[in-house]
């Protein structure tokens, strides 16, 4: 039964990533975890079920040695500073109504121990479930396991993914995620941490209908944004095939070069392929794109996206080819107007047919004007230059400052 139960999970994932329809709402920021937040979503699950979005990715909801859910201590303990078991079961039960997918923050780079070790380390984890030993840290974060797979992070225990036990006990957590708490997609967190091969092996044994990764790593500057940011998005791209492309990845080649072209650069838009510069002009079925992030922007801003330019972000990446994603704040806290245009940018992508794979012209890329066309029924153009496409079946569809989409 279970492998014909993991068949059936499979079949059901490869469906969702073929047809590539999904756009996914990034639900909390940095600060999100100061309110009642479960609550707070599920009161706003028609309106982001009625706006089109297929995903909501939510905040850690496990117990946390920090209020934002990062530093993850008791992994099956659902009570969290976002609201207690029940309200998050009743937030997943209402998106569940409106078919609006939820995804599990995978917080599994790193875990805070209970009890000191070997070392005087916290790196024991007695009294509470998964009680790992110090074989489950890592030898270069203060346990007696193997060296990382991945990056450090810095400070905490890290997790030993080679030992088996540990990925035994992270596969049955993740499965009882999905098929027991209620979620359908996961984010993993941190995903330079660790070898993209366990990512593969838990998407493989748990599931999820749509999985991505944050593997973040930074742009190459000299010391402004060079303009070819090849290796950067190959090193994604190499992360991604490493899952066997059973999970999408962030696309941060996009975010780091959009919002320096809104600037006024904006003939970083077309690469010297004529393609789109970011991961997704090389696999737009895996490339999840988003203009900001509780990292990125919220009261964090490691790397925020021009406060006056998000529309033509938005205008960029509801257009295009791609997996987009909206930012909450974007969304629910910059104004009705603003809510309104992302809406009405989500309508055009669903009325014509705009999926992760569409094909895509761009037809200019100067600094003050890029414009392109997406299959044959629309188009689209950012930037202060003045461009329209020619022929009386154009129609406009929607424009904001500095962005217009027309469809035929």
């Amino acid at each position: 039964m279970p492998d014909q139960e993991n068949h059936m999970g499979k079949s059901e994932s490869e469906r969702v990533i073929r047809e590539g329809r999904e756009v996914l709402l990034q639900g909390f920021n940095w600060e999100s975890h100061k309110y009642d937040w479960w609550q707070n979503l599920e009161n706003k699950v028609p309106d982001i079920g009625n706006s089109g979005f297929t995903s909501v990715w939510l905040p850690p909801a496990t117990h946390s040695f920090s209020r934002e859910g990062y530093l993850p201590q008791n992994l099956y303990s659902l009570d969290s500073t976002y609201g207690s078991e029940h309200q998050l079961k009743a937030l997943l039960y209402k998106m569940q109504q409106h078919k609006v997918r939820a995804m599990a923050d995978i917080v599994i780079n790193h875990r805070i121990g209970t009890t000191k070790g070997h070392g005087g380390m916290y790196n024991r984890y007695d009294g509470i479930p998964l009680p790992w030993d110090e074989r489950s840290v890592t030898s270069c974060s203060g346990g007696l396991g193997n060296r990382s797979t991945g990056d450090n992070f810095n400070g905490v225990p890290n997790v030993d993914h080679t030992q088996p036990f540990v990925q035994k006990d992270i596969i049955e957590w993740l499965r009882w995620l999905r098929k027991r708490v209620g979620f359908q997609d996961f984010r993993f967190d941190f995903a330079k941490g660790y070898a993209a091969k366990y990512v593969k092996e838990y998407v493989e044994k748990a599931q999820p209908l749509f999985s991505v990764g944050e593997y973040w790593d930074s742009c190459n500057y000299c010391p402004q944004l060079d303009y070819n940011q090849d290796s950067h998005r190959q090193r994604i791209i190499n992360w991604i095939d490493n899952t066997g492309g059973c999970c999408a990845a962030f696309d941060f080649t996009t975010k780091g070069i959009l919002q320096e072209a809104v600037k006024g650069e904006l003939w970083r838009l077309r690469d010297a392929q004529g393609k789109p510069p970011g991961v997704v002009g090389w696999w737009p079925s895996r490339a999840v794109t988003f203009i900001e992030n509780h990292d990125t922007g919220s009261t964090q801003g490691h790397w925020p996206f021009p406060s006056h330019h998000i529309m033509e972000g938005y205008a960029y990446i509801l257009t295009h080819p791609g997996i987009p994603t909206v930012f909450y704040d974007h969304f629910y806290d910059w104004g009705d107007s603003i809510h309104h245009e992302i809406v009405k940018l989500m309508d055009i992508r669903k009325q014509q047919g705009i999926y992760s794979r569409s094909p895509i012209r761009i037809l200019e890329a100067h600094h003050n004007l890029y414009c392109a066309m997406i299959g044959d029924e629309v188009c689209m153009k950012i930037g202060d230059g003045l461009w329209c496409p020619s022929g009386r079946e154009w129609k406009l569809a929607t424009s904001g400052h500095r962005y217009a989409v027309w469809h035929k």
